[in-house]
């Protein structure tokens, strides 16, 4: 139940995080998609941007409840089950950006959701604990 709490809160943290951070870089381009429009002056304005600093806060949640996820998880658990970010970016950025998502696009979020079922039927440790303890204790070195 731990595992499943901590995966929601981190796939949530950062689909907002992302979601937040794209709204606030947009709001400082001014929406240009032209590359060459980054400046040191646009950076300046992203770091003085509440949106900006809120998707930070959310990304650095995410990145410290996978770390724990990873405590008691197998890492090919967790990022698969992780990827379901990807499908809420898909979603909030339809819902709040405004971005048109195709076809494919859709369909290929199907896909993931299709992955992260089978992938989570085989619980979340594979591991023995004691055979994990086991070898990886450390040994004296022979000199």
């Amino acid at each position: 139940m731990k595992t499943a709490i901590v995966l929601t809160v981190a796939i949530l943290a950062q689909s907002i995080g992302n979601v937040t951070l794209s709204k606030g870089m947009k709001l400082i381009s001014g929406g240009s998609t032209d590359s060459a429009d980054f400046s040191l002056i646009m950076l300046l304005q992203a770091m003085q941007s509440p949106l900006i600093w809120m998707g930070i806060l959310l990304l650095i949640l995410f990145f410290v409840m996978f770390m724990v996820s990873l405590t008691w998880a197998d890492l090919s658990f967790v990022v698969p089950v992780i990827s379901l970010s990807y499908i809420v970016n898909v979603v909030l950025a339809h819902q709040f950006l405004g971005e048109s998502v195709s076809e494919t696009r859709w369909a290929g979020t199907l896909l993931i959701c299709l992955g992260v079922i089978l992938v989570s039927r085989s619980g979340h440790s594979t591991r023995d604990k004691d055979a994990y303890a086991v070898h990886h204790e450390t040994r004296p070195s022979q000199t």
